[in-house]
């Protein structure tokens, strides 16, 4: 599971550091795409295959919607193996849609790490901190 979250930078050929606590998990690679909420995602090598086997291959190719979502997620994504540093480079397109400049937060979610630039997290950890309890209510409510 990742956990925590990390303030990190962006170096001048737009590498990131991966943190070290999660440099383990993914010393075998990792698929960078577009996240939601103008963010990226970074998943494993297994964990995309999962996310892509479980959430993913239940989009029908035929509705706009499915259509829609796997070309956010595909067209963007990018395969990277972690050098000696652990640092796995962010191509160009994907740092522009997350508007990444070079101070940064990784965040472990569970099963993928989200890189957002660092004053947008800021403001995406307020706005989450003051809601946490309407949405637990909202999500306690559709599970009755």
């Amino acid at each position: 599971m990742l956990l925590g979250e990390y303030e990190h930078t962006i170096d001048d050929k737009n590498r990131l550091t991966l943190p070290a606590k999660f440099r383990r998990e993914f010393e075998d690679g990792c698929v960078v795409t577009r996240g939601l909420d103008g963010c990226l995602w970074a998943f494993t090598p297994e964990a995309w295959d999962n996310y892509r086997e479980s959430i993913l291959a239940d989009l029908h190719p035929l509705s706009k919607d499915g259509r829609s979502m796997q070309r956010h997620l595909f067209s963007g994504a990018s395969e990277q193996t972690p050098d000696k540093q652990g640092r796995v480079s962010i191509p160009p397109a994907l740092s522009t849609h997350a508007k990444l400049g070079r101070d940064v937060v990784v965040a472990g979610v569970n099963d993928h790490l989200e890189i957002w630039d660092r004053a947008t997290w800021k403001r995406e950890l307020a706005e989450v901190e003051g809601s946490a309890e309407d949405v637990a209510e909202r999500l306690a409510a559709q599970g009755s």
